[in-house]
C-alpha cells in the first residue's frame, strides 16, 4: 500500500541505503541507563539514554528500482546534447534515444515509452508530463545542478526519483568567475567591440590592475573556494562572507571569513557564489548597494535572483558600482531590451559558467551514472525527491517528521556564524523500544532543516547524512527510554548544535551548546524547551524569541508594539529562571514584522536580545 504525501512531506521519504550513511553517526544506538528529572519528564520516573555510536544499525536491503523497470534493457530517452561519455555509458546498459528540441506535446508522446528521461535546462519536465508517463517513467536525470524545470511534487506522486549531477561544474564555473573577474578590469569586452567598431580608443578603456586589491567571496561552499584559490595566485587579498563555512577551512588556503556588512563595506570585487533560497532572494539590493565601497566591481555566476537588476541597475547609473559582470539573471534569457544587458559597464554571457568540454562531459559521466544506478534499484546520493512510502509509517511519524525539521529550521538559523555547523546531536525520548522505532527520516528532516535555509542542497532521507558529510557536518543520535505507553513514538526531540556562536545568548545550554526541544501535540509541533527556559509555542509560521529581565508589563509592551504595526501575534509562551530573574517570550506571529517593530521591541529598557525566526 502506498500513500499520496501531503504536500509539506512529498519530498521526505525514499527507503534506506543499503548500507551504512555515509555522513552520520547514526542508526540505532546502544543503550545506557539513567534517570530522567521528574520535571523535565513530566512525572516518568525513569529512563535510559542511547549515544550513538560510529556505525549505523544494518539497513533493510535495496528495494528494486521504484516501481520497477521493463522487462529487458530499459530505455532512456534523452532531450537535449549529452556528453559523450555519458550516452556511451547509458548504451551499454540501456537502449538510448537522442531526440533534441522536442515540444511540449512530442515529449508526452514520448514519455509513456520510456523508463528514464535525461534532461538539462531546456526541457520542462511538468506535471503533464509525469501524468502522460502512465507510471512508466522511473527516473528523471537532470545533467546539472538547478532543478527548476522539473515539477518535484508530480514526481514524487508518480513515483519518480529525481537526481542531478552537482558537482563536476565547480572548477568550470570557478574558472568562469575569474574570467569574468579579469575580463571585467581590463575592459575587454568592450575594447574587443570597440576596435571591430572600426575604433581605436586605447585611452578610454584604461583599466585597474588586480593586485593588493580585495576580492570578497559571498558564499564559501565550493566554488567559492575555488575561486579564492586562484584569485590569491593573482595577488588578491581575499575575504569572505559565509555564516555556516568552516573558518580553518577558510584559513587553510588564506582566506578571513567576516560579516556581511564588513565584506560588502571594505572589498574593491565582489563576487557572488550563494544559493538562491528566500533568504538570499534579492539579498544584493538598493540598501546593501548603498553600503558598498563606491566604485565596486561584481561578478555573479551563481543565481540571477540574489541581486536585485533594478538596484544594481541605479548603483551603476550613480556610480556606487562601476562595473559589474553577469553570467546569471533572474529572468533567462533576458528580455532583448534589457537596460542592464545593454549597460556601457556592464559584461555579461548566456549562463556559460558550466560551459567547458571537460565540465560537461563530467556532468554527462555523472549523471549517466544516477540514472542507470537508479533504474538498477540503487539508492543515489544525487537524488532530490523521494517517491511514496507504505501508508502505515507516514501515519504514525508524520507528525515527528514536520516537527523535526522545524526545530532544525530554528535552530540554524539561532547561529551568529563563523566558526561553522560541524557537531549535530539529535536527542529522542521515548518509551518505544529502540527496535521498534527507527528515526532514520527524523535525523533526516533534522538535518534538511539545518541545511536547506543555507544552501542550494535539496535534502531528503536518501541524501541527508550524504549532504551531511559533503559540509563536514556531524550528526549523531541520543535517546531516552521513558517509562511508560509506547503507543506514542515519540515524547520530544531536542536538538543541540556544538562549538557554534549563538546569535540569541538565551539558547545556550549548561555545556554551552545551543539548545531547542519540542513536541507534537494535539498533532502539531510546539517548541517546549530554549537553552534551559521552558516555553510552549507552536512551530507555524514564524517566531520571535526574547530574553529579558522578568517583570510585569514586558509582555504588554511587546504586543502593543506589534498590534500598533498590524502583526498578528498566534501564541505566546513565556519562561523563567525565577520570579525576577531571567525570562524567555516565544511570540508566534503570521507576518514578518516590519524592521522598525523589531527595533522597537528591542528598545524595551528589560529586553535584553531578541531574535525573528522564519519557520
Amino acid at each position: 500500500m502506498a500513500l499520496a504525501l501531503a504536500a509539506p512531506l512529498r519530498h521526505l521519504l525514499l527507503a534506506a541505503p543499503p548500507s551504512t550513511s555515509p555522513g552520520a553517526d547514526a542508526g540505532a544506538p546502544a543503550l545506557a541507563r539513567r534517570r530522567a528529572s521528574p520535571l523535565r519528564r513530566r512525572g516518568l520516573a525513569c529512563g535510559c539514554r542511547a549515544s550513538a555510536s560510529a556505525s549505523a544499525a544494518p539497513s533493510p536491503a535495496p528495494p528494486a528500482a521504484p516501481g520497477g523497470v521493463a522487462a529487458g534493457r530499459p530505455t532512456v530517452l534523452v532531450t537535449e546534447k549529452l556528453g559523450a561519455a555519458g550516452l556511451e555509458l547509458l548504451r551499454r546498459f540501456a537502449n538510448v534515444d537522442c531526440a533534441y528540441e522536442l515540444t511540449a506535446e512530442e515529449l508526452r508522446a514520448k514519455v509513456s515509452l520510456v523508463d528514464a528521461l535525461v534532461v538539462r535546462s531546456a526541457t520542462r519536465v511538468t506535471r503533464e508530463v509525469f501524468e502522460a508517463a502512465r507510471g512508466r517513467l522511473r527516473v528523471v536525470g537532470r545533467a546539472g545542478v538547478g532543478i527548476d524545470n522539473v515539477d518535484l511534487q508530480a514526481a514524487t506522486e508518480a513515483g519518480c526519483l529525481v537526481v542531478n549531477a552537482p558537482t563536476s561544474n565547480t572548477v568550470a564555473a570557478a574558472e568562469h568567475a575569474i574570467a569574468l573577474l579579469t575580463a571585467m578590469a581590463r575592459n575587454v569586452a568592450q575594447a574587443d567591440a570597440s576596435l571591430k567598431a572600426g575604433k581605436w580608443q586605447r585611452n578610454k578603456y584604461v583599466g585597474v590592475s588586480l593586485v593588493g586589491k580585495t576580492l570578497a567571496i559571498m558564499g564559501f561552499g565550493k566554488v567559492g573556494s575555488e575561486v579564492a584559490r586562484r584569485a590569491k595566485g593573482l595577488g588578491m587579498d581575499i575575504i569572505a562572507h559565509d555564516p555556516y563555512a568552516p573558518v580553518d577551512r577558510a584559513r587553510a588556503i588564506g582566506v578571513d571569513l567576516v560579516s556581511f556588512d564588513e565584506a560588502i563595506s571594505s572589498a574593491d570585487f565582489i563576487s557572488l557564489h550563494m544559493p538562491l533560497t528566500p533568504s538570499t532572494a534579492k539579498l544584493f539590493d538598493d540598501e546593501t548597494f548603498a553600503n558598498m565601497k563606491k566604485g565596486v566591481r561584481i561578478i555573479n555566476v551563481a543565481r540571477g535572483g540574489v541581486v536585485d537588476e533594478d538596484a544594481l541597475l541605479r548603483a551603476l547609473d550613480n556610480g556606487t558600482v562601476s562595473q559589474a559582470a553577469l553570467d546569471v539573471f533572474t529572468e533567462e534569457p533576458p528580455p532583448k531590451d534589457s537596460k542592464l544587458v545593454h549597460h556601457e559597464n556592464v559584461t555579461v554571457t548566456p549562463h556559460l559558467g558550466a560551459s567547458t568540454s571537460e565540465a560537461q562531459e563530467g556532468v554527462a559521466l555523472e549523471i549517466a551514472e544516477a540514472v542507470l544506478g537508479a533504474l538498477k534499484g540503487e539508492l543515489a546520493a544525487t537524488a532530490v525527491n523521494a517517491p511514496m512510502v507504505p501508508a502505515e509509517v507516514l501515519s504514525e511519524l508524520s507528525p515527528y517528521v514536520i516537527l523535526a525539521e522545524k526545530l532544525g529550521r530554528l535552530v540554524v538559523q539561532l547561529v551568529a556564524g563563523g566558526s561553522g555547523i560541524k557537531g549535530v546531536k539529535v536527542v529522542y525520548s521515548s518509551a518505544r523500544d529502540p527496535d521498534d522505532l527507527d528515526t532514520r527520516v527524523l535525523r533526516a528532516m533534522v538535518t534538511k532543516g539545518i541545511i536547506e535555509p543555507i544552501s542550494s542542497a535539496f535534502v531528503n532521507i536518501v541524501n541527508a547524512d550524504y549532504v551531511a558529510k559533503q559540509r563536514g557536518v556531524r550528526i549523531s543520535e541520543e535517546r531516552i527510554l521513558l517509562d511508560g505507553s509506547p503507543e506514542i513514538p515519540i515524547d520530544s526531540i531536542e536538538v543541540h548544535l556544538a562549538n557554534v556562536e549563538s546569535k540569541f545568548a538565551g539558547a545556550l545550554s549548561d555545556e554551552g551548546d545551543i539548545r531547542v526541544e519540542g513536541e507534537v501535540k494535539d498533532g502539531k509541533p510546539h517548541l517546549t524547551l530554549v537553552g534551559p527556559f521552558s516555553v510552549d509555542v507552536s512551530l507555524e509560521g514564524n517566531l520571535i524569541l526574547c530574553r529579558q529581565v522578568d517583570q510585569p508589563g514586558i509582555i504588554g509592551k511587546v504586543g502593543s508594539i506589534l498590534g500598533k504595526m498590524n502583526v498578528n501575534v498566534n501564541f505566546m509562551s513565556v519562561g523563567r529562571t525565577a520570579p525576577g530573574k531571567q525570562a524567555i517570550m516565544a511570540i508566534g506571529v503570521d507576518e514578518e514584522p516590519e524592521k522598525e517593530a523589531l527595533k522597537l521591541i528591542g528598545d524595551i529598557p528589560s529586553v535584553e536580545e531578541f531574535v525573528f525566526v522564519k519557520l
